[in-house]
């Protein structure tokens, strides 16, 4: 049975985690502040903790460094106001779970949640390269779990653009991601992706890089190449003889929402760049 503390919990939230009912038989707490917490976790061990929605990302931050020290083995998941993108960076330096800013999904959070009580006291899976704010990197090991933690991330990264172009990147980011793990790694959690994210003044780039073979760009039955009945269906059928998941529209989104796409020879890394208005 895990422990899961929430400090200041908003009402809903509450409620939808003892809804949850796959969370059903784990013990679900509350408490008023960052010290009562400290001390909690001080007298025994707490798998996951969740911040008060109130409370800045600062202060979220500094009790992630206290909480490290005191109880290193919990899953820290960040709800805050607002976040910066140097707050996004701090946050993958401090080991930070997930985190999440208004408006809150609290399924979502609730699914997070189940995930970090399943990786309790495991490995963290997302190490940080490059903290730039300008310039992210790192290296994430190979399973959906991890891959959702790094869309969340991204996701606040990229809170400045317009909700809609947000939403749209971010689907074109994580069916590469996710492409990476599959054809890359065999969603084999001890093999890792190099994920970069970078902006400057004129684009939004991610770079993907796997340790697979690679690919030949001619040979691509398994995905659909137009969105026709007849590509869509000859391309399910591959995927099912090559015991891929199911899928196979993931290229053609991707090329749809980002204006350039780019492979390097080997065929295991890419670009996907977005120009901004």
């Amino acid at each position: 049975m895990a422990r899961l503390l929430l400090i200041n919990p908003e009402t809903a939230l509450e409620q939808a985690l003892h809804d949850d009912v796959k969370l059903r038989g784990h013990q679900i707490e509350r408490c008023g502040g960052h010290v009562e917490a400290i001390h909690r976790a001080r007298e025994r061990p707490i798998d996951v903790i969740i911040t008060s929605p109130i409370a800045t990302f600062s202060e979220d931050l500094a009790f992630a460094k206290e909480l490290h020290v005191v109880r290193p083995s919990a899953r820290l998941i960040v709800l805050a106001p607002s976040a910066t993108t140097e707050d996004v960076v701090n946050a993958l330096r401090e080991d930070v779970f997930a985190c999440f800013t208004p408006p809150f999904d609290y399924q979502e959070i609730v699914s997070m949640v189940r995930g970090a009580i399943a990786e309790s006291g495991k490995p963290d899976g997302i190490e940080l390269i490059s903290g730039l704010p300008y310039w992210l990197t790192v290296r994430v090991s190979c399973q959906l779990l991890t891959a959702e933690r790094l869309v969340r991330f991204i996701t606040e990264l990229q809170s400045s653009l317009p909700s809609g172009e947000r939403d749209l990147l971010l689907t074109a980011f994580r069916e590469m991601l996710l492409n990476a793990m599959e054809h890359g790694a065999g969603f084999d959690a001890d093999k890792v992706i190099e994920v970069t994210a970078a902006k400057t003044a004129r684009a939004i780039v991610y770079h993907f890089r796997d340790p697979g073979s690679g690919f030949d760009r001619m040979d691509l039955a398994h995905c659909a190449t137009s969105n026709s009945t007849e590509a869509v269906l000859a391309s399910a059928e591959k995927r099912v003889e090559l015991g891929l998941r199911p899928g196979g529209f993931g290229m053609l989104i991707v090329r749809q929402i980002v204006d350039e796409l780019v492979y390097n020879e080997r065929g295991n890394e890419v670009l996907l760049i977005k120009h901004l208005s």
